[in-house]
């Protein structure tokens, strides 16, 4: 069952119950929340097709009957979690309009950790994706650019948001896993830091650190990184 099919198949072309027959005891929808409750929980990596027919009390083998293969499963789960967006009729200005998808897209990653491991094109085309995609490209029809465009425009916020949560994800994941306090890793760091940039072998980052003015806000950071994704295609 698990072996390559003969011809390609896409899990959205394919019926979710035959024409005849009994109701089937599983939807599609059950087995993505199932899947998706253990990778909130344990991470992708503990999702299996067993631990999923464990969760919903059937047989491994019998899944497979409405999931063919696990990357089909992949594709349910990010369909699935993709329905919690908030698609509201676009406003007519484009650029609050898609920066309020781009933190939607920041708290749905950071409420499903595992998802910026997921996010790919080939999962771009379910139907809940399809609905993000016609809804960013209705936010940007008050833009004069190329169809295209706006689509490379969309990704390219997609992956910027993506990238930045994945860094912040890792990065609480090694302030959980460390012996100490972060304010203490923090300060081991930056002891180190100004050790090395002292020695002279580093005038660039010497003038480079002489002015800044403290922490970094992250949330700014991360506004105006989406600020310049935009920027980057349309300059008001």
């Amino acid at each position: 069952m698990t072996g390559r099919a003969a011809e390609p198949e896409v899990i959205w072309a394919r019926p979710e119950r035959a024409g005849r027959g009994p109701k089937p005891a599983y939807s599609r929808n059950d087995i993505a929340a199932a899947a998706v409750r253990i990778a909130d929980a344990d991470g992708i990596d503990a999702v299996s097709m067993r631990r999923v027919a464990g969760e919903l009390g059937c047989g491994t083998m019998s899944l497979y009957n409405y999931v063919p293969r696990k990357e089909d499963l992949y594709e349910l789960m990010v369909d699935a979690v993709s329905a919690e967006y908030d698609l509201s009729a676009p406003s007519g200005d484009w650029r609050a309009d898609l920066l309020d998808v781009a933190r939607q897209a920041r708290s749905l990653m950071h409420r499903h950790p595992w998802m910026p491991r997921l996010m790919s094109p080939v999962y771009g085309f379910s139907p809940n994706a399809l609905r993000y995609l016609e809804h960013c490209m209705a936010c940007l029809e008050p833009v004069d650019l190329p169809a295209g465009t706006k689509m490379e425009l969309i990704a390219s916020l997609t992956g910027v948001v993506t990238f930045y949560v994945a860094n912040e994800i890792a990065s609480a994941e090694r302030t959980r896993s460390l012996p100490w306090s972060e304010e203490q890793e923090q300060g081991m760091r930056t002891a180190y830091l100004v050790s090395r940039i002292s020695t002279g072998e580093y005038p660039h980052l010497a003038a480079a650190f002489a002015e800044s003015t403290g922490p970094v806000d992250l949330e700014a950071a991360f506004e105006r990184a989406l600020g310049r994704a935009l920027d980057g295609f349309v300059t008001d």
